[in-house]
């Protein structure tokens, strides 16, 4: 299983920022390798759950995930399964009068589709497209 922990300060509310990312449908908004986010489906606890679509070196996987854990304008924890099992956790704190986000990820790269040699290359595609992702986040919500 692999894992990676990314932060950044976006200067902005952590209300906005929370909001921005609760809409999964923002979320290829802001994620370069996920193609498509479909079916989103409200859950009681006030996540949702949704289906998705990924490249991954080239692969097009596909999968659901389920926001499990929902603590508005703190935290959320999102299980996904399917063509990538994962787990991510995003946590949404006050800082210097902006949001530190902080994204914590453990996921099983599919080593039978994509092959041993390959799992090494992905863990660090994987760790740039994380950073992305904030900075994609920071782009989108200090507007």
């Amino acid at each position: 299983m692999a894992k990676l922990t990314k932060s950044i300060v976006i200067n902005a509310a952590v209300e906005k920022v929370f909001s921005y990312m609760e809409q999964v449908t923002n979320l290829p908004d802001v994620w370069p390798s996920l193609v498509e986010v479909r079916n989103v489906q409200p859950l009681p606890n006030g996540g949702s759950r949704f289906d998705w679509v990924y490249k991954m070196a080239g692969m097009r996987l596909e999968g659901a995930s389920e926001i499990t854990e929902y603590e508005a304008n703190k935290r959320t924890v999102t299980e996904g399964k399917g063509g990538i099992e994962s787990t991510f956790v995003w946590t949404y704190e006050p800082e210097a009068g902006g949001t530190r986000v902080t994204v914590e990820v453990e996921y099983v790269v599919p080593v039978p589709v994509l092959g041993k040699l390959a799992e090494a290359i992905i863990v660090k595609q994987n760790e740039r497209e994380a950073e992305q992702i904030l900075a994609n986040l920071k782009a989108k919500t200090e507007t």
